[in-house]
């Protein structure tokens, strides 16, 4: 059974005569005075438990102190709390130092930098073109690659004299308008070959006259392998175009000997692919020598 704690000015639990909320009196039974020793013997039993109280606080106090300062240093050891104070402080990586005032600023030209040269410009004219020249250079390695075709090699040729790389009307109209050089290579596919012929002029006008100008056409040149093809009156496709100072012609045929109808298009299209190969590689030549004259 609860009992009820009275709380009167002593604290809880307390009444005017001890803890249990009776009076008590203030002498032993038979006395008249008052019982000093049990008024004794609670004033100690007070201050007993006072220490304790105090003890018991104390203790928790130092505990949060110590609890506190582990924090701390977990905190500064991790590098998230502040650092040590220091006379001077580096910049962090996001502050700029101010400009040095002894420095000249650097200044920046407002005009635009100049186009790169045009390749066409080189091949032009052979005061600008002097790069080396010849089929090695020309049509380098031991195969065409083109429109995702590869072609075998052969034989290659190089003469001052025109028209002894020609047939028909075109050696006449190669020297008229000032030939220097006639160079030949051929390549050969799955039984067709075709003949590259690159005529080299002064300048862009007599090659473009040429090439207005040509008739059929370019000898075809056999050996390395291959045969004697688009001779003795075999029909044969051929082309002429120009680039800058180079006029060049193409003929293409079977290595079979047989003639090449209006129908068929494995001899066109390895005509059309050497077409676009000499245009490709003459072409580099002017790319080589406009970025060298920009490189020094």
């Amino acid at each position: 059974m609860m009992r009820d704690m009275s709380f009167g000015q002593g604290g809880p639990g307390w009444g005017p005569g001890g803890p249990s909320g009776q009076p008590e009196p203030f002498g032993r039974p038979g006395q008249s005075g008052p019982d000093w020793a049990a008024l004794a013997e609670r004033s100690e039993r007070a201050r007993a438990r006072r220490r304790r109280w105090l003890m018991i606080g104390g203790g928790a106090m130092a505990t949060a102190v110590v609890a506190a300062i582990v924090a701390v240093a977990v905190v500064n050891e991790g590098g998230s709390g502040p650092g040590p104070a220091s006379d001077s402080q580096a910049p962090s990586a996001s502050e700029t130092p101010p400009p040095d005032p002894e420095q000249p600023e650097p200044s920046f030209s407002s005009e635009p930098p100049p186009p790169p040269p045009d390749p066409r410009d080189f091949l032009s004219s052979a005061e600008k073109d002097t790069a080396p020249l010849g089929a090695a250079t020309l049509f380098p390695g031991d195969s065409m690659e083109v429109n995702g075709r590869t072609y075998d090699k052969g034989a290659t040729a190089s003469t001052g004299s025109c028209a002894s790389g020609t047939q028909g009307a075109l050696g006449a109209v190669l020297t008229d308008n000032g030939c220097r050089e006639l160079i030949r290579v051929t390549y050969v596919r799955e039984g067709v070959a075709v003949t590259v012929g690159v005529a080299v002029f002064d300048d862009a006008e007599d090659a473009s006259r040429a090439k207005e100008q040509s008739r059929p056409n370019v000898a075809s040149l056999a050996g390395s392998g291959v045969p004697t093809f688009c001779r003795g009156g075999v029909t044969c496709r051929t082309s002429a175009n120009a680039l800058g100072r180079y006029a060049y012609f193409t003929i293409s045929g079977y290595t079979s000997g047989k003639d090449v109808t209006a129908s068929e298009t494995a001899a066109r299209r390895a005509g059309l692919d050497a077409a676009d190969f000499a245009f490709a590689r003459i072409l580099e030549r002017g790319r080589e020598q406009a970025a060298a004259s920009v490189t020094g």
